[in-house]
């Protein structure tokens, strides 16, 4: 046994791991003799308590069946440590073999400053000898608030895990993680939702007594409404600082689910050969963008054409277009080996046979095989040819003006449709036209665009099943005394002459 108690304390490995310095040993050779022990200040703060509930554990060092060794007191008394006295004063009280010293495992693990009750220092630090002096040991002890009894009930909340200072604010952590985890996946939610139809999300004015406050916050209100679990954590429940509802964490959260919809669509790639379509123009704010989609076939077979992203360009010449290119590439780990076409439109920047960004994916990949959007030449081909025949160009500028005339106003509109649905139900009535699901819908002059050609189709389609409609409410309007002067004009001379006889013409 004697031999036991003389192991000393092994000296502790210490690592160093960032700014934090860890010390890694085993707790199981702990020394158990107290005046062989290392002071508990010395321990590192992160495992302190490690070392304490291993001491806990173990118990105190009270020798049983020991031979306690008498000190000389004056000129010829003799005491030594009684073991009577590991019963009287409580389980704290340890007895040192090795320096026949009595200590406080207690005051030894918790209390690291100098105690003001008498021989506090000695029961921690140099042990106490003085057998002559039982009260000394009554004294340390003291009463319900002494340092002694603050000690043990530290010991006590310490191996008490269900109330450990650690324990509650694991749980504290825990459910602040799992309130925010709800408060996070319902701001997602409203986020996904808007964004899916392409609504705004802010509003003029997001002050809590604001009755429009915007589309996310109404979204997010009206889901807490529905939801208890929600409502409890979201908006005024949530914490101060952890709302999620500013500007910035929306955004981030767009960016977020950005993200990883272009992996998925990366992901569904893989190693399969692809094609990408190229457009850049000018966005509200006057900024260059080139948007980019890749075309692919997906292990089903299904030829997909996905958006993978918009790129701001400081300059539009094509080693821009190339650099913008290359760059998205890199991002998403796309080869440019597995490149099989390229369609752009005819902009010398896109399709210069020797500077373009054709001619640069060429010089990188032969098999980026070139191919002229055909939208962008349908649109130029038409345009061109129109332009250079006069009836059919003064045609589309008629149709144009006759479409200011007739949808001036809601007044007019509301004219023309209800014109147009009593000639529906009179042609239904001579059996001219039949019924069925998805026929005859109510609907209106469409105007016709500049940039797709299909805007002028859809304009004559609307003309020609509208035709006896518009040529009503032309009729019309020079005899309504809301008109103006020139509006007149404009009606009289479109329903007289020009007008009447070209549609008149086509419709038959």
């Amino acid at each position: 046994m004697h031999r036991f108690f003389k192991r000393k304390d092994p000296e502790p490995e210490v690592q160093s791991i960032g700014d934090v310095r860890v010390e890694e040993f085993d707790f199981s050779q702990l020394s158990v003799d107290p005046g062989l022990r290392t002071p508990i200040c010395e321990y590192n703060v992160n495992i302190r308590d490690q070392v304490r509930r291993e001491y806990l554990q173990k118990g105190p060092c009270q020798p049983s069946g020991y031979e306690f060794p008498k000190r000389k007191f004056g000129v010829s008394q003799c005491r030594r440590f009684n073991p009577s006295w590991f019963n009287e004063f409580g389980d704290g009280l340890e007895y040192s073999v090795e320096k026949d010293t009595t200590y406080c495992l207690y005051c030894y693990l918790f209390n690291t400053t100098k105690e003001k009750q008498a021989g506090g220092e000695a029961f921690v630090n140099e042990g106490f000898t003085n057998w002559k002096c039982k009260d000394r040991l009554n004294i340390h002890v003291g009463q319900h608030d002494s340092e002694h009894h603050k000690s043990r009930m530290n010991c006590e909340t310490l191996m008490n895990q269900d109330e450990h200072i650690q324990s509650v604010l694991h749980k504290l952590s825990k459910q602040m993680r799992n309130d925010y985890r709800i408060c996070l996946n319902a701001s997602i939610d409203c986020i996904r939702v808007l964004w899916r139809q392409g609504h705004s999300f802010r509003g003029h004015d997001e002050t809590e007594s604001s009755l429009n406050p915007g589309n996310f916050l109404i979204q997010l209100e009206f889901l807490g409404a529905h939801n208890k679990e929600i409502n409890d954590v979201i908006l005024k429940n949530a914490p101060k600082n952890c709302k999620l509802t500013s500007p910035d964490i929306q955004k981030d959260i767009l960016s977020a689910c950005a993200t990883e919809t272009i992996n998925v669509i990366i992901r569904d790639v893989g190693d399969s050969l692809f094609s990408i379509l190229v457009d850049e123009s000018r966005d509200v704010s006057t900024k260059e963008q080139m948007s980019v989609f890749i075309r692919y076939v997906d292990s089903s077979g299904h030829v997909n054409e996905c958006f993978i992203g918009i790129e701001h360009l400081t300059s539009t010449t094509s080693l821009s277009l190339k650099a913008a290119i290359d760059k998205m590439f890199s991002r998403h780990n796309l080869s440019m080996s597995k490149l099989r076409g390229q369609g752009f439109d005819g902009a010398s920047n896109m399709q210069g046979k020797f500077n373009g960004l054709k001619a640069l994916i060429l010089k990188e990949n032969l098999c980026a095989f070139y191919i002229h959007c055909f939208a962008h030449q349908l649109q130029l081909a038409l345009i061109a040819v129109a332009k250079k025949n006069l009836p059919i160009s003064n045609f589309f500028r008629v149709v144009g003006d006759v479409v200011n005339v007739v949808g001036a106003s809601c007044k007019r509109s509301d004219l023309i449709r209800e014109k147009h649905s009593d000639f529906i139900v009179e042609a239904l009535e001579r059996g001219e036209i039949s019924s069925g699901r998805g026929l005859n819908q109510e609907t209106t002059l469409q105007r016709a665009g500049d940039i797709r050609w299909v805007s002028h189709y859809n304009s004559l389609i609307s003309f020609i099943s509208m035709f006896f409609a518009v040529i009503d409410v032309l009729e019309i309007i020079p005899e309504d005394d809301s008109s103006s002067p020139d509006q007149k004009t404009e009606a009289f001379f479109y329903w007289r002459q020009y007008f009447y006889l070209i549609l008149h013409s086509i419709y038959t």
